[in-house]
């Protein structure tokens, strides 16, 4: 008796020796797992480069069109200015307004310049309202710093131009200052709600498909009902499409609360088609959920499935235009934006709510969506079939 006590007694001792083969044992755990080794080495890097590069609010670069009716050296001045100033891109120059109402409602301008034909006219005489300045109100922090920008350079040309025009004993000439007349479009109170709320339902969607399916061949692989599959004569295509098609209806139904939870709590006005948002919205759910199947063949365990899920959603929350301004961004880290497929549906949930776009202005975000759909669908099924293979 008194043996046995002693050896209970030793057991309930803390023993450093059964502690220390533990911390090795769970080392060389981690050691046989490559994904544990990388992910406080990657994470961080890629977190770090991604909030340090991304996380601007100085915003420069913005794309403009130029409706120049004057085609006089004054236009070509003024234009210039703009140019040179480093805030604006000279991307376009158009013939009609027509046109530039195209391009901004196919987002590929944030501004204009529209010069009328009497404009040397009106700089000489100080006539107002001689210029007119259009921006795009979707997004407010875009729409803020092109309109101070413009502003600061309209008042540095108005002086240089009144330095000219001065009279001969070199005083300038008591006249009205021009002025140059704004007009915001899409947005004009500049509601930040506008800007945010088509974005967040797109972020929400998101989270929720590629959550939902990065885990559902994972699960499989590590209850072993995987192995029964293996035995089974099921194509992987059948079990992709197969396991995809539950998602699918859990991911729209996700959409359609979140869309109607924004309308209701936040009176969003949707200025578009609802049937060509609802009917896009089903193609994004379709996409992200495909990303998430791919995620699903990769990770061996649930914790690299959370892992690799993370590495995807932080990323296009920075970088796809939900909060920052892509044109904040350096070229190099605005490139990587582009295989986003986050970034594609925020500028179609925002141009039809906001903007009222129609389809032949999203035809390309909606055929990159689609490429990334099958692609994302086409490699998963790949690599699924090599494991039942």
């Amino acid at each position: 008796m008194r043996a046995r006590e002693r050896r209970r007694i030793m057991n309930n001792r803390f023993s450093f020796q059964r502690f220390w083969s533990i911390v090795k044992k769970e080392f060389f755990q981690i050691i046989r797992d490559p994904v544990s080794i990388k992910v406080p080495i990657v994470i961080p890097i890629v977190w770090i480069v991604l909030f340090g590069y991304s996380v601007q609010s100085n915003v420069d670069h913005i794309k403009m069109a130029v409706f120049d009716q004057s085609k006089s050296h004054e236009s070509r001045e003024l234009v210039s200015r703009f140019a040179n100033s480093g805030f604006f891109v000279n991307a376009y120059g158009v013939s009609g307004l027509p046109d530039m109402s195209h391009l901004f409602d196919s987002n590929k301008i944030r501004a204009g310049i529209i010069i009328p034909p009497d404009y040397v006219q009106a700089i000489q005489s100080g006539d107002a309202s001689s210029v007119k300045f259009l921006v795009d109100g979707t997004d407010p922090t875009v729409a803020n710093a092109a309109l101070n920008s413009a502003a600061q350079i309209w008042k540095d040309y108005i002086s240089v131009q009144a330095q000219e025009h001065a009279n001969g004993n070199g005083q300038i000439a008591d006249r009205s200052e021009p002025s140059m007349t704004t007009s915001i479009r899409y947005n004009p109170g500049m509601e930040s709600s506008v800007f945010s709320i088509p974005g967040l339902i797109a972020l929400i969607v998101q989270n929720i498909t590629i959550m939902l399916s990065a885990f559902t061949l994972v699960r499989e692989r590590e209850k072993g009902t995987i192995e029964q599959l293996m035995v089974t004569p099921i194509k992987a295509p059948e079990l992709i499409f197969g396991k995809l098609i539950p998602y699918i209806i859990i991911g729209y139904i996700g959409f359609l609360f979140s869309l109607t939870i924004c309308i209701l709590l936040f009176g969003v006005h949707i200025a578009g088609s609802l049937p060509l948002l609802l009917l896009l919205g089903l193609l994004f759910v379709l996409c992200t959920l495909s990303i998430g199947i791919l995620i699903s063949t990769i990770a061996k365990t649930q914790v690299q499935a959370m892992n690799y899920t993370s590495l995807i959603l932080l990323p296009s929350v920075l970088l796809s235009g939900f909060i920052f301004p892509r044109e904040a961004m350096p070229f190099g880290i605005e490139i990587v934006s582009y295989v986003i497929p986050l970034t594609y549906f925020i500028e179609i949930t925002r141009g039809v709510m906001v903007k009222g776009v129609g389809l032949d202005f999203l035809s390309t975000q909606v055929a990159i969506l689609c490429a990334f759909t099958l692609a994302m669908l086409l490699i998963a099924s790949m690599r699924f079939k090599k494991t039942l293979d």
